[in-house]
């Protein structure tokens, strides 16, 4: 996983299934109504180095290192539930 310069960010790719059915709800991605959806949105938003999230990616600033990128992935790809792939750049 390569990070580019300057501010990195994660994109994430839902599960094609899960998706269709919070899409259907009116609220995608990190904003799903779910509770384990907002308890993991809560968790990702509690790392100071997130400048902030929308339905598909997150954002940190440009401190974020290495280690805390692969931590924020690794996290995120073991939400199999939700998650199918995890990218960073």
């Amino acid at each position: 996983m390569a990070v580019a310069s300057g501010a990195p960010t994660i994109t994430v790719t839902f599960e094609p299934e899960w998706d269709a059915e919070a899409e259907h709800a009116g609220r995608t991605g990190f904003f799903a109504a779910d509770p384990r959806v907002r308890t993991l949105l809560r968790v990702l938003l509690s790392y100071p180095e997130v400048r902030y999230v929308v339905q598909d990616r997150i954002s940190l600033d440009a401190r974020a290192g290495a280690a805390l990128l692969d931590t924020l992935a690794h996290f995120l790809e073991r939400q199999r539930w939700l998650v199918r792939r995890v990218d960073i750049g």
